[in-house]
C-alpha cells in the first residue's frame, strides 16, 4: 500500500503516466536530501523543479483535459494525479504546493465557457506555465459575499480591474490569474483572468516564510475585455465552489506522502538505536506507537484512494463524492497530524535535527487542515448529508475501482452548488458486513448506539446553534463514513482480517474519544449523556494479531527506505 521510490512498480494504463511518476521520483532522488533540505531552509525558488516540469511536458499532461490536449497522454485523471500529489508530498510540500495551487487556478478556466481562453491555456500548461487561483482577500479571507475586488464597466464595452487578493499561491510567476469579483453597479459575481507579467498588476510580498510566494498582489486599473472573462453570476459563483471540490481532495494526498516519508525514516532510526541494553523497537510502547501510526496511515489511504473512485463516477445523478471528498480534506489531513504526532514520539528530540526529512514534516504537516477552508467549513459541509447517509439510503450502482484512462469529465461541469440534502448513498451497512473481525462488531454496536441517539435525542435549538456541539457530533459521523470506504477498500485491495482489525482497533479508540467529549459538553442533557456513555466501547485485545502486524508489516520496513543522501551543501554564512 505505501509509496516505495526503489520499488515504484504500480501499475498504470499507459507508459506515459508511468514515466511521469517515475521521472519526478528519479528527478527527487538524484537532487538529494542535502540539496531537498538546503532549499528548503534558504527558502530557495524551486526553479530547477518547474524547468523540470516545463521539460517534461508534466502538467500539461496531467492538467490538460483530453478535448485540449495535444501532448501524448493528456486527460484530467483523478487517480493519476493523486499518484503525482502524494510523490510531491513524499519528497515536500512546497513541491506539491505549486501543483495544488495550479490545479485550484485552473479550476476556473476549465469550468467556463471561454473556449479562446481554454485554447491559450493549453497551450501555457504545454510551455511550463504554472497558474493561480485569486479568490482570497486579506481582510475577508475565503468569504466570497464580501469581496472586492471589482470590474468596472467603461464605455467602450470594457472594463477595468481594481482591488486585491492575499495569500495566493504562484501569484509571483503565474501565466493566468484566475481572479474572482464582482461587477460594479450589478449583482453579477464574475471570475477572470489577469498576467502577472502585466504593468498594471502589482505583486505586493510574500505573505508566508517559506520556499513558496504565496502573494498579495493588486490590480491597478487592469483593462478587461470579454475575451478575459471566464464565467459571470450564479456560474462564477459555481466554479469558485467547484474549483475547491476539485483541489481540497489533493491535501490528504499531500498528508500520504508526508507521513509515508516520515514513517520509513522512524522505523528505520528506532530499530538501529540502541538504548538501555535494548533496541529502541523492543519497547512495548514504542511498537504500539508505531503500530498505531502504521495502521492510521494505511487507513488514510484506502479512504483516500476509494473517494478518488467515487470521484471518477460521479455525475448528476450520483454526488456521493461530495461527502467523501471533504473527507479526505479533512480527515485524511487531521490523521495525518496524528501519525506524526506518534512517530514524533518515537524519535523525540531526532524530529528535530536539520538533515532529517521529519524536521520539516513536522512543521509542514500543520499546514494541511487549515488549507482550502479549515476542518470547520469542511464539517459543517459534511454535517449536512448526515440524515440522508443514516436514514435515508437509496440503491446506488456499485463504484468500482477506477484506474482506468478516462478523462474526468463532470468535474468541469458539476453545475449548481446546491441541492445537496437531496444527495442520497447506499447503505453503509453493505460495507460494514463485509469483514466480521472482532473490533468491526464492536464498531458496529458503536454506530447502532449513533443512530439511535440522533433518533431519540437529537441535537436541540440550542445545540444546533453549538457549532462545537456539531462538530463533535460530526466527527461520530464522520468516522463511519471513514470506516465504510476503508472495509470496501480493504476487499479491493485485499488486506488481511489482522489489518482491517489493527484499524478498527484505532477507530473504536477514536469513536470513544468524541462520545466521551459530547458527553462532556454542558448542554449535553440526561438522554444524550446515557447513549454517548454506550457509545464508549474497548477494543477487543489480541496480543497474537497485534504481534503479526507490529513483526510482519512495520517492523519489516526497517532500512527499506532512505533517500539518496546527496552531496552536502555549504551555506556561506551571512553577516
Amino acid at each position: 500500500m505505501l509509496l516505495h521510490p526503489n520499488r515504484h512498480d504500480r501499475p498504470y494504463p499507459d507508459a506515459v503516466s508511468r514515466d511521469i511518476m517515475l521521472k519526478t521520483i528519479a528527478f527527487f532522488e538524484e537532487r538529494g536530501k542535502a540539496q531537498l533540505k538546503h532549499d528548503d531552509h534558504e527558502r530557495t525558488w524551486y526553479a530547477d523543479f518547474l524547468a523540470f516540469v516545463a521539460r517534461e511536458n508534466i502538467f500539461a499532461t496531467l492538467l490538460t483535459p483530453k478535448a485540449y490536449g495535444s501532448v501524448p497522454g493528456a486527460r484530467w485523471d483523478t487517480w493519476r494525479n493523486c499518484e503525482f500529489s502524494e510523490i510531491l508530498g513524499f519528497y515536500g510540500l512546497n513541491y506539491w504546493y505549486t501543483w495544488q495551487v495550479s490545479i485550484l487556478g485552473l479550476g476556473p478556466l476549465w469550468m467556463g465557457s471561454n473556449e479562446a481562453m481554454k485554447q491559450k491555456t493549453a497551450q501555457l500548461l504545454k510551455d511550463g506555465g504554472i497558474f493561480a487561483f485569486g479568490l482570497s482577500e486579506k481582510e475577508h479571507g475565503a468569504d466570497l459575499y464580501s469581496s472586492e475586488m471589482t470590474l468596472f464597466p467603461q464605455a467602450d464595452g470594457t472594463f477595468l480591474a481594481r482591488g486585491r487578493k492575499y495569500y495566493i499561491g504562484n501569484g509571483n510567476k503565474a501565466a493566468l490569474v484566475s481572479t474572482f469579483g464582482k461587477i460594479a453597479g450589478t449583482k453579477d459575481y464574475v471570475f477572470f483572468a489577469v498576467e502577472s507579467t502585466h504593468s498594471c498588476y502589482e505583486l505586493v510580498k510574500n505573505t508566508v516564510n517559506s520556499q513558496n510566494y504565496v502573494a498579495e498582489y493588486a490590480l491597478h486599473d487592469y483593462p478587461i475585455t470579454d475575451a478575459d472573462i471566464l464565467s459571470r453570476g450564479t456560474a462564477a459563483w459555481d466554479s469558485s465552489l467547484n474549483t475547491i471540490n476539485v483541489g481540497k481532495f489533493n491535501l490528504g494526498w499531500a498528508s500520504i506522502g508526508m507521513c509515508t516519508h516520515a514513517l520509513y525514516e522512524t522505523i528505520t532510526h528506532a530499530a538501529n538505536r540502541r538504548l538501555f541494553d535494548h533496541y529502541v523497537t523492543d519497547f512495548a510502547h514504542i511498537q504500539q506507537m508505531m503500530t498505531d501510526a502504521y495502521a492510521r496511515l494505511i487507513a488514510m489511504k484506502l479512504f483516500a484512494l476509494r473517494a478518488a473512485d467515487y470521484m471518477r463516477a460521479a455525475g448528476p445523478d450520483d454526488r456521493r463524492y461530495l461527502l467523501y471528498n471533504p473527507m479526505v480534506k479533512m480527515k485524511v489531513t487531521t490523521q495525518g497530524e496524528e501519525v506524526v504526532n506518534l512517530l514524533w514520539d518515537v524519535l523525540a528530540a531526532k524530529g528535530f535535527e536539520k538533515d532529517m526529512i521529519f524536521e520539516t514534516v513536522a512543521r509542514d504537516i500543520r499546514a494541511l487542515p487549515k488549507l482550502e477552508g479549515t476542518v470547520h467549513v469542511n464539517m459543517a459541509l459534511i454535517i449536512k448529508f448526515m440524515a440522508n447517509y443514516f436514514f435515508k439510503s437509496a440503491k446506488l450502482p456499485t463504484v468500482p475501482k477506477r484506474g482506468d484512462d478516462a478523462n474526468d469529465d463532470f468535474l468541469f461541469a458539476q453545475g449548481p452548488t446546491k441541492g445537496l440534502s437531496r444527495i442520497q448513498f447506499h447503505d453503509y451497512e453493505i460495507a460494514y458486513a463485509s469483514r466480521n473481525t472482532p473490533n468491526v462488531r464492536v464498531f458496529r454496536k458503536q454506530i447502532q448506539v449513533l443512530k439511535r441517539l440522533l433518533v431519540l435525542a437529537k441535537p436541540n435549538k440550542a445545540q444546533t446553534e453549538d457549532f462545537d456541539f456539531l462538530l463533535i457530533l460530526g466527527e461520530l459521523f464522520t468516522l463511519v463514513a471513514y470506516g465504510q470506504l476503508i472495509l470496501e477498500n480493504a476487499e479491493i485491495y485485499k488486506q488481511s482480517d489482522d489489518m482491517v482489525d489493527q484499524i478498527f482497533d484505532f477507530m473504536i479508540r477514536d469513536f470513544s474519544k468524541f462520545a466521551l467529549q459530547l458527553y462532556s459538553k454542558t448542554s449535553s442533557t440526561a438522554v444524550q449523556r446515557l447513549l454517548c456513555l454506550r457509545m464508549l466501547r474497548k477494543p477487543v485485545p489480541d496480543a497474537a494479531r497485534f504481534q503479526r502486524v507490529w513483526k510482519e508489516q512495520v517492523l519489516v520496513l526497517n532500512g527499506t527506505y532512505a533517500m539518496n543522501p546527496g552531496t552536502p551543501v555549504v551555506t556561506v554564512a551571512k553577516a
